[in-house]
């Protein structure tokens, strides 16, 4: 590794002063970026960050030799250190011109460091699609395109488990929160606006797995049974890792195997994804109910004393071994000992055995009337839990035969109401409903603040 990186390449993201040297190499990498190669004239680039250190007036970095520096002084200066640091590389060409140019490897981290603090998502659909398309083309050269279906493949399944591992980050990001806004507006903007719009709805929808799989599996599977492609293939592979042919057919064997593994068995990641969102969306709203449960009852006390300790915790950055060390805690229960005179003071003496007279049965009739009434009472409780069929047929009678509408639409007069357009965002990403939604602007309705959407009817396949 770092017989290719410099050893003190990430010192300066890793400094007191790594806000600096971000927007530094930043500027840089954009001004580079947007040329026919990653070389640029010195001067360009010391005119960049020179309007950088102007219009920074309040910069200032702990490092020897930079304060007192004019803009100028300043900018040359950072050069200096990006490419002591080893991120650049400053070359003169025969016209005695200074070219700057980020080094390779710097290149790749930079892009992907730009990546990432943008949040780019993966798109799932373009490794799918290329892979579909790879298959199915016919080539005079399926060495070069065999390696590209495995890369693809191997960037397809390293997204799918970075999905996975998004959404276990979630869930045990939940404690962070303290009250059921908090908890709502993490469920329904952040979470559904990184993990489920962007990247599971689309995962289950346009970019389902199970519609080009068959078709990918069984051709690869064909193209190891054919001799002219295994030829072909080993003998253009052969050249490029530089090996024998018997070598080169053994790897090409490997590949598609490996490709075909992949692809047979997605179906655990996808089904872990699926468990991992319910259980998401399950911890959210149970969290949120928690903090909305109150009273004097033994359930709202419970709440309380939980809420309690989980603060002091927090407050005291304490493991949860702590909860030991909580003083208020000793109040609340007290066990204590209990000595006796002796062994035999809570001797009981045995009795005599007692005729046994069996009591006679009593046909007690329930009174119909009472029984209608809890009956009634039961259905009633039965008829107000929201399930996806109820949702499903509530949202169809909202549309009115309408092929789509906005959320704010909706009946919301009462809390019954909030909550049903609460569920309306929650279904509404699986696969079975009739409708599906679409994330829109932050709106206030009587008095309800949500981030309104819209609920388009799904067309029906012939």
């Amino acid at each position: 590794m770092f017989q290719i990186v410099s050893e003190n390449f990430f010192v300066p993201l890793a400094s007191p002063n790594k806000v600096i040297y971000w927007e530094c190499l930043t500027k840089l990498f954009t001004v580079m970026n947007h040329q026919l190669s990653f070389g640029v004239e010195r001067d360009i680039l010391v005119q960049e960050l020179q309007y950088y250190f102007e219009q920074e007036q309040a910069v200032s970095m702990a490092e020897e030799g930079f304060d007192g520096k004019n803009s100028r002084d300043k900018a040359n200066w950072m050069l200096r250190r990006l490419e002591y640091y080893g991120w650049i590389e400053v070359e003169t060409d025969k016209s005695y011109v200074q070219r700057a140019s980020f080094k390779d490897y710097a290149v790749k981290i930079m892009k992907t460091l730009l990546e990432i603090e943008e949040g780019k998502q993966i798109e799932y659909q373009g490794y799918i699609y290329t892979i579909y398309s790879l298959v199915r083309s016919n080539t005079d050269n399926p060495g070069i395109v065999l390696l590209s279906i495995l890369e693809n493949t191997d960037m397809l399944i390293t997204g799918l488990k970075n999905l996975n591992s998004g959404i276990k980050h979630y869930i045990d990001e939940l404690t962070k929160y303290k009250t059921p806004a908090e908890i709502m507006d993490v469920l329904f903007n952040d979470y559904m606006e990184n993990i489920v719009d962007k990247a599971y709805h689309r995962l289950l929808t346009s970019d389902n797995v199970s519609k080009f799989r068959p078709e990918i599996v069984e051709r690869l599977e064909n193209k190891s049974r054919s001799r002219t492609y295994m030829e072909k293939a080993s003998g253009e592979l052969a050249g490029i890792r530089e090996i024998t042919i018997e070598q080169a057919k053994e790897l090409v064997y490997q590949y598609i195997h490996e490709i075909i593994d992949a692809f047979q068995n997605m179906d655990d990641i996808l089904a872990e994804i699926n468990r991992k969102n319910t259980q998401y969306q399950k911890a959210a709203i149970n969290r949120a109910k928690f903090y909305l449960i109150g009273g004097e009852d033994v359930r709202g006390q419970l709440k309380e004393i939980l809420s309690e300790v989980n603060e002091k915790i927090n407050a005291e950055g304490m493991e949860l071994g702590g909860i030991y060390r909580i003083s208020f805690l000793e109040e609340l229960i007290k066990i204590y000992s209990s000595g006796m005179l002796d062994e035999k003071s809570l001797y009981v003496p045995i009795e005599g055995k007692k005729e046994f007279k069996p009591a006679g049965l009593i046909n007690d009739f329930p009174d119909e009337k009472v029984r209608q009434e809890k009956l009634k009472k039961m259905m009633e409780k039965m008829e107000r839990v929201l399930n996806p069929p109820k949702i499903d047929r509530y949202v169809q009678d909202c549309l009115h035969g309408r092929s789509r509408m906005m959320a704010s639409e909706m009946p919301l007069e009462t809390i019954e109401d909030f909550v049903r357009i609460i569920y309306v965002r929650l279904y509404g990403q699986r696969k079975n409903m009739q409708y599906e939604i679409e994330a829109d602007e932050d709106i206030t309705v009587n008095g309800y603040r949500f981030r309104d959407y819209v609920i388009r009817k799904k067309e029906t396949e012939n």
